[in-house]
């Protein structure tokens, strides 16, 4: 796969606590110039907008852990949208999934996709979850309607795996992230059954495909 193949398939990420808004430049100025998405905290989608027009936004929702109250997530999808956002990754609420309750999980996803017009992607954070948790939760996912599911936040221990992208893929179209820092992983992740790839490193994986 070369570059031009790549570059569309990779949201450029920048999400940590301490991320400023010339952070986002920063990546928006790197997806702009090698045709990668963005993904950006939920503060600075209205900036991105006006500054990175043609470059597609992702954002987060319920971020990093999934606790909040189902109709905070709500209100927050859709704030983010109004201001701009083309795509939303929300995280599930871990503790509800592994406590059995995946009703509650499924009718919280499945009102933030009802209530915005754009794809919704599930974060389920594959590293906490046994393989029966990742099915389940990416069951709630696909009954929610959701258009993709997601391995990762990047900040629990661990990240993407073959074997998670590969069970995942059976129910939804899967964005691989976590620790995808080369052209040689993420093509492992896509060959693996993923479409999207979520990386801080997105320049990194570009400089090391094929032109």
């Amino acid at each position: 796969m070369d570059r031009s193949e790549l570059a569309p398939l990779i949201d450029h990420t920048v999400l940590g606590p301490e991320t400023t808004p010339a952070d986002v430049r920063e990546v928006l100025d790197a997806a702009a110039e090698h045709g990668m998405n963005a993904c950006i905290p939920p503060y600075a989608i209205e900036l991105a907008a006006d500054y990175a027009p043609d470059v597609t936004l992702a954002t987060v929702i319920g971020f990093p852990h999934g606790q909040h109250a189902p109709e905070v997530k709500r209100r927050e999808g859709v704030a983010a949208w109004q201001d701009g956002a083309d795509e939303l990754d929300v995280v599930i609420n871990v503790g509800r999934l592994r406590a059995g309750d995946d009703e509650a999980v499924r009718k919280e996803l499945a009102e933030l996709v009802a209530a915005v017009p754009i794809p919704v992607k599930v974060i389920i954070e594959t590293a906490l979850l046994t393989d029966d948790e990742k099915r389940r939760a990416c069951e709630a996912a696909e009954e929610a309607d959701a258009a993709m599911v997601k391995t990762s936040t990047g900040f629990a221990d661990g990240g993407a795996t073959v074997d998670d992208v590969e069970l995942m893929s059976e129910f939804l179209p899967v964005k691989a992230s976590g620790g995808i820092g080369s052209y040689e992983t993420a093509v492992d992740m896509l060959d693996a059954g993923a479409e999207r790839i979520g990386a801080s490193s997105g320049v990194e994986i570009l400089d090391g495909a094929p032109e």
